[in-house]
């Protein structure tokens, strides 16, 4: 059952694919913000996963984050979500992220239950 409280956790080894300069989001060999945002994202996600009824899933529509030190490659990065509330379908989570030497990223995130097939579908129409 979803309720406030669920904590999530997904880790990753900074390397050449998720740097800045790699990911184009800026030119030096660090861990790129957008691969932390997909790191806090992960965490959320997978928290709730096992929580949800067949045939749903969540999709990330917000979030909100400061990148607050630089991590180089080589270096493990955690990232640690926490469900806040619960707005309907609407989840919020707080997340933060920590290298070897501490903080180095949080925020918030915010989330919506989806019935897989019909979030789908309805993707697929833009095509036509």
């Amino acid at each position: 059952m979803l309720q406030p409280g669920i904590k999530g956790q997904a880790t990753l080894t900074v390397c050449d694919g998720n740097t800045a300069k790699t990911m184009g989001s800026g030119s030096l060999e660090v861990l790129a913000t957008p691969a932390m945002v997909a790191l806090m994202e992960q965490a959320a996600a997978q928290s709730v996963s096992l929580c949800l009824d067949e045939g749903q899933t969540t999709v990330g529509t917000a979030i909100q984050i400061q990148h607050l030190s630089a991590t180089p490659v080589g270096m493990d990065v955690t990232a640690e979500s926490e469900l806040l509330q619960l707005d309907g379908r609407k989840l919020l989570f707080s997340v933060s992220a920590f290298d070897e030497k501490g903080l180095i990223g949080q925020g918030t995130h915010e989330r919506f239950v989806v019935d897989a097939a019909r979030f789908m579908t309805k993707a697929a129409s833009k095509r036509s």
